[in-house]
């Protein structure tokens, strides 16, 4: 039996409104603000001095890039703590579903952050957790329920280890397996489906991420589900392949905060403007653990069915040759047209 990994426990522990300390340099403690009860808020932090920590792009969402510590919503943001900054009001700063209906938002003070790589690797630890980027540096050490090197959630790259195999009959493909694997960092979760046999050749790849709304309840605001079912024909009429299934909801934003976009949407933004709002980038996916997936099953090289010029970039980066890219489109619903627009005016795809 091995030990949960750090970024596993730490994930955990945020996701209970428990601190949780990232190790490096210029360590820092904190809570997520969307988790931590007032209770624990209290505990940690008694003198109510906590600083807020926000990614640049919800400081961007709240106007503040004309300060100099703000103006960069590729950085985060440390908001200096005041006497109306409780956790109920900061709760509803950090709230994009509010900022459309109330009054413009006074000046917030913001301070210099010390160890901008561990305020980095704590936001990314709020997004991996799927909570909002806000987070309370509390510097109270005691209880303190996990922690985790700044550089695990930086810099890792990920094994996959193959945890469970088995016979998974489809109607209308050839023999097909399914393959679990789990993640060395954080302990997610992801399968592939082995269709038929590629016959020494590339075999034909689809990295598909996975989407509650799309692939099981059959959304027509994106062209997922659709995408699913095509790139499992595809396959097998290429007689053979692989389809891998990704744990990265909502281009890795998590699927709560996948719905807060579409609450966003619901009122004009488009996705990659609801998502910058709330605090994150357009995508936040990378593709280390697909990379890893391949290997694990022996393939180096694919043919890779995507329209997404970042699956091919990602794969490449991580030593996986694309030596073809197929074209993957759907027709488009007139729920999803905007949508689909905006993946290609927005986010290059093909």
């Amino acid at each position: 039996m091995t030990d949960t990994p750090p970024v596993e426990r730490a994930i955990a522990a945020l996701r209970s409104g428990r601190p949780v300390m990232i190790e490096g340099r210029s360590p820092i403690a904190i809570l997520a603000v969307e988790t931590a009860t007032s209770a624990m808020i209290e505990l940690i932090d008694p003198h109510a001095s906590a600083d807020l920590l926000i990614s640049g792009a919800r400081a961007a969402a709240l106007g503040l890039g004309n300060r100099l510590e703000a103006a960069d919503p590729e950085r985060p943001v440390r908001i200096l703590r005041a006497d109306w900054l409780d956790d109920t009001a900061a709760r509803a700063l950090v709230d994009a579903g509010r900022d459309m209906d109330r009054a413009p938002i006074g000046p917030l003070p913001t301070g210099r952050i010390d160890g901008e790589s561990e305020a980095v690797a704590a936001l990314t630890l709020a997004r991996l957790a799927g909570l909002l980027p806000a987070l309370w540096l509390v510097e109270s050490l005691q209880d303190i329920a996990a922690r985790v090197d700044a550089s695990l959630l930086l810099n890792a790259a990920p094994d996959a280890a193959i945890v469970a195999r088995a016979n998974l009959p489809l109607e209308g493909l050839p023999h097909t397996q399914i393959i679990a694997f789990r993640a060395s960092d954080d302990g997610e979760e992801h399968v592939a489906l082995m269709v038929g046999a590629p016959g020494g050749k590339p075999p034909l790849v689809r990295l598909h991420s996975e989407c509650l709304t799309g692939d099981v309840f059959g959304s027509l605001k994106c062209d997922c589900g659709p995408q699913l079912k095509q790139a499992l024909r595809l396959i097998g009429e290429a007689g053979g392949g692989v389809l891998l299934y990704l744990r990265q909801e909502g281009r890795g934003i998590g699927l709560a905060n996948k719905l807060r976009a579409y609450q966003l949407q619901d009122r004009g933004l488009d996705t990659v403007d609801a998502n910058r709002r709330l605090g994150f980038a357009d995508d936040e996916r990378d593709y280390a653990m697909a990379a890893a997936m391949l290997r694990a099953l022996g393939i180096d090289s694919v043919r890779l069915l995507t329209n997404n010029p970042a699956k091919v970039e990602g794969l490449a980066a991580a030593g996986i040759a694309v030596v073809e890219r197929v074209a993957h489109h759907m027709p488009v619903n007139p729920h999803n047209a905007d949508y689909l627009e905006t993946k290609r005016s927005k986010s290059g795809h093909l």
